[in-house]
């Protein structure tokens, strides 16, 4: 017949189409076939035909192409029109709470020639009901899937001489539609001496699944059947994601989607408005990335993910950073996803539009302002019910949820709608978010947790939050010690009771202070050379490590170590270049503090200012306070050390204020000697242009270095202490868990580099703030870490301190604040194991674990140990006495 190409036409109705000299090829046997002469023609271009002489029933779509003398074929059956509408044309899916409609699929044969595994295929489809074409090389097969966005695509693969399969595949799933299909290779069938291939190659080329070829059109039908209801099925849903990302794309809210583990995999363009980030720049991030505010505090954060592990939804205030820097406060409903095997697998974060956000602020304040005046309940705020006064979800319908203000009989409300929650208020302290969100969880709560939480409110809503308190009925008589030591360390006050006598008058006169007219200020300027004796300078080799001894400078320097040892570090740090000035200015400044600490005093003297001074510097040596802190917090950590107990008295707060002392009341018994410090140190630094330290900086270095200086010398207050040791802890564990994998602040990971995320988190000015804090405080008690020799004497000379304060204490009648200081009981080795384990210990452990300080740690468990052991004997001794 020539190479005339000729449509077979089955008495069932199916259109088969193959080329004339292909008339060889296998087909079904069952079937006759009358030859019919065609042109080359479009399927797009053919209309239905009229009935066939042979069955009655004419092809629905023939359509060949001709490419350079290749003839490609794509034919659809008929029957398998009236078969689907027969067994119905669509098919209903839920795709979670959505109903999806799906339409029968769609099939593309790709044979080089007719054999019995496409007639397979084919008859299978058409018992199946499903639409099918059939097409003869690669170029054909991306037309007909351009045009048609096949379902399921089966490529014959056992004949690689006729195409290349694999590349055909790659080249289909290049384009877009490839996206939701299928595709099957055909393969032969492996000889049974021989190991069965990898399926790795086909999944590299793209193939979805591998059919080794039978063509028993049951097992064809199996294979089609089986492909509709898993992999088909499960791309249809996917497609119809489409259609929630366009909703998603078009609401005004800012919605971002997280994985379980915060990385974040979606964000809408209403996010990226509000942001000023692109999805490609934010896609992919951590949310403790690019968005994170600061001002997000860390309490919050636990919080809200503490609820979303639980599977619960959380909705709050929240700060997102935007890409300009500025932090927009907006509220943010945050609802997990349960996925696979019950967890919770992405979060789900919607941040109210700003149009939005607007609105609520507007209505809230107008509610606030029709209430003002009002004679409300005494445990409401502006009558508000603690749950939320405005309901979010109830504005964008339009409406405002105001709960009932009306009292019932008693004229107070129901204990559980006593606070309001306003979300658009922009002032707002932590603690009352915390109560907020502890009075949230009682709504739901059992009666025993609801009891419990009403406890932690009542603890909550005192002021001393972060001060330890010893209970007198629980301290047993041997602790006595420990109650007296820390109660008068821990007092900031003076007490009325103790044998105070109330009516002795007091007046600064009582304490001997230095005046501020006769501090100290060197006549004439120094030498600009800073001659060191030679006995003094083989004294600071020593002074980069941890076991310097100063006591020995003391001695070597005439007691005047600060100055010898202040140059020292100051040069070290480069303080002259920073702060702008020549040595001959820092060293005049040295001179005059040091002149200003009371030699007299046997603990708190210029020895001591050193001893401290050094601790810092070695701190600020270590790698990670290297990578935490910039050059002036460096600069304004060493200042601090020098002038932190400067005109120091040599006694407690407590006893300045019960002794009626001008500090006292000019400082209104607080911080009294922290505050005295820090101010009478800038008084001295700027009184005298020739010891000015501060005078070529600029006045915004100036401020930031003053109020870090101020803020150090204020946080050796020991009335504090607590309160800064936890916020250490709870504010810097959590910064550092992704370099630590969570376990502890720094188990297994000392002298690592940090992430460059555990270093943002560690570098923003709250965090660095309280590191500052927490280094000059441990460097002012580091005396229990220091080598025995030296921890010995410091505790030598605090107890002649203290013991001569108790013997003032007793002769002017005023209250003993520390009576274990007693010269006729005092036990040094009992004092000193009271304070570390109730100071030292837990603040060492924190700081060690943050900045890795082996050495200081090694020191302060010997000195315990030999302090426990003294303590022994001690009462050993006294009971050898008592027999």
């Amino acid at each position: 017949m020539g190479c005339a190409p000729s449509i077979h036409v089955s008495q069932s109705g199916v259109v088969y189409c193959r080329d004339s000299d292909e008339s060889n090829s296998p087909r079904p046997s069952s079937f006759s076939h009358q030859q019919q002469h065609t042109h080359l023609i479009r399927s797009t271009d053919i209309t239905e035909a009229g009935p066939s002489s042979t069955g009655g029933v004419g092809p629905t779509q023939v359509g060949r192409k001709d490419r350079r003398g290749t003839i490609s074929i794509e034919a659809e059956t008929q029957t398998s029109r009236s078969t689907a509408e027969m067994r119905g044309a669509t098919k209903e899916l839920n795709f979670g709470p959505m109903k999806v409609t799906m339409p029968p699929i769609q099939i593309m044969l790709v044979f080089a020639k007719e054999d019995a595994q496409s007639d397979g295929f084919w008859w299978a489809a058409d018992r199946g009901g499903y639409k099918c074409n059939i097409v003869r090389n690669p170029t054909a097969a991306l037309e007909c899937f351009l045009e048609k966005s096949h379902d399921v695509i089966i490529i014959d693969r056992r004949h690689s001489k006729s195409f290349d399969a694999d590349a055909l595949c790659r080249s289909i799933r290049a384009t877009r539609p490839s996206e939701h299909t299928v595709i099957v290779a055909v393969t032969k069938k492996s000889q049974s001496d021989k190991e069965e291939p990898s399926i790795l190659p086909l999944l590299n080329a793209g193939f979805n699944k591998r059919y080794v070829e039978n063509p028993n059109t049951g097992a064809c039908l199996n294979e089609l059947i089986q492909l509709e209801h898993g992999d088909v099925r499960l791309h249809h849903k996917l497609r119809t994601a489409n259609a929630v990302f366009a909703a998603l794309d078009s609401v005004s809210d800012a919605i971002e989607i997280t994985s379980n583990d915060h990385e974040i995999q979606y964000v809408n363009p209403a996010y990226e408005r509000l942001t000023g980030y692109t999805s490609e720049e934010i896609i992919g991030k951590s949310t403790n990335g690019p968005t994170k505010s600061d001002k997000n505090k860390q309490e919050i954060l636990d919080t809200m993910y503490s609820q979303l592990k639980k599977g619960k939804m959380w909705e709050g205030t929240f700060y997102t950073r935007r890409k300009n820097g500025d932090a927009l406060m907006q509220c943010v409903y945050v609802t997990p996803v349960i996925g696979h095997g019950g967890k919770v697998r992405h979060h789900v974060f919607v941040r109210q539009g700003a149009n939005l956000s607007q609105t609520v602020a507007t209505s809230d304040f107008n509610q606030l302002e029709k209430y003002k005046g009002v004679e409300l309940p005494n445990d409401t705020i502006y009558g508000f019910p603690r749950r939320g006064s405005i309901d979010f979800r109830g504005l964008r319908r339009g409406s405002i949820d105001i709960r009932s203000l009306s009292s019932e009989q008693g004229g107070v409300l129901n204990r559980r709608q006593s606070m309001a929650r306003i979300h658009s208020m922009t002032i707002e302290a932590p603690i009352t978010k915390v109560i907020n969100i502890i009075n949230a969880a009682q709504e739901n709560s059992p009666i025993t947790v609801v009891q419990a939480l009403d406890r932690v409110l009542e603890i909550l809503r005192t002021t001393e939050l972060y001060s330890p308190q010893l209970n007198p009925q629980q301290v047993k008589e041997e602790d006595q010690v420990t109650s007296d030591y820390v109660g008068g360390l821990m007092s900031n006050k003076g007490s009325g009771e103790q044998g105070i006598n109330p009516r002795r008058k007091f007046s600064g006169s009582d304490v001997t202070l230095s005046k501020a007219t006769h501090h100290h200020l060197p006549s004439t300027p120094p030498s600009n050379q800073h001659q060191v004796p030679p006995h003094v300078e083989a004294v600071l080799e020593s002074s980069g490590h941890w076991d310097f001894n100063v006591i020995e400078l003391e001695k070597a320097s005439g007691k005047r170590p600060l100055v010898y040892l202040g140059m020292s570090i100051f040069r070290r740090f480069n303080v002259p270049e920073f702060l702008g000035v020549s040595e001959s200015v820092i060293l005049s400044w040295l001179q005059v503090i040091e002149s200003n600490y009371h030699s007299t005093n046997p603990y708190h003297n210029s020895t001591h200012a050193s001893d401290v001074l050094h601790a810092t510097a070695y701190f600020l040596e270590r790698d990670r306070l290297k990578s935490c802190l910039e050059p002036a917090d460096e600069v304004a950590a060493l200042i601090a050390a020098v002038v932190h107990d400067v005109d120091h008295p040599g006694r407690t707060n407590s006893f300045l204020c019960n002794a009626g002392s001008d500090l006292a009341l000019l400082y209104n018994d607080v911080a009294v000697l922290e505050s005295h410090h820090s101010a009478l140190a800038f008084q001295l630094t700027t009184k005298d242009d020739r010891c000015n330290i501060f005078k070529e900086l600029e006045r915004d270095d100036y401020r930031q270095i003053r109020q870090t200086v101020i803020d150090m010398v204020l946080a050796t207050e020991m009335v504090r202490h607590f309160e800064h040791l936890s916020k250490f802890v709870n504010s810097i564990k959590p910064a550092m868990k992704d370099t630590d994998d969570g376990s502890s602040m720094h188990s297994g990971g000392r002298g690592t580099p940090d992430s460059s995320s555990t270093t943002a988190a560690l570098t923003t000015p709250e965090n660095r703030t309280l590191i500052k804090r927490m280094l000059i405080k441990c460097a002012d008690i580091s005396n229990p870490a220091r080598p025995l020799s030296l921890c010995k004497e410091w505790a030598k000379r605090i107890a002649e301190e203290y013991c001569s304060q108790t013997d003032e204490e007793k002769r002017r009648g005023l209250p003993v604040v520390m009576p274990v200081f007693d010269r006729n009981t005092l036990s040094v080795s009992k004092s000193q194991v009271s304070f570390i384990d109730y100071f030292v210990v837990d603040m060492f452990d924190a700081w060690d674990t943050f900045a890795d300080c082996p050495d200081v740690t090694t020191h302060l468990q010997n000195n315990y140990k030999y302090w426990k052991q003294e303590e022994e004997k001690e009462k050993e001794k006294k009971e050898k006495d008592k027999k």
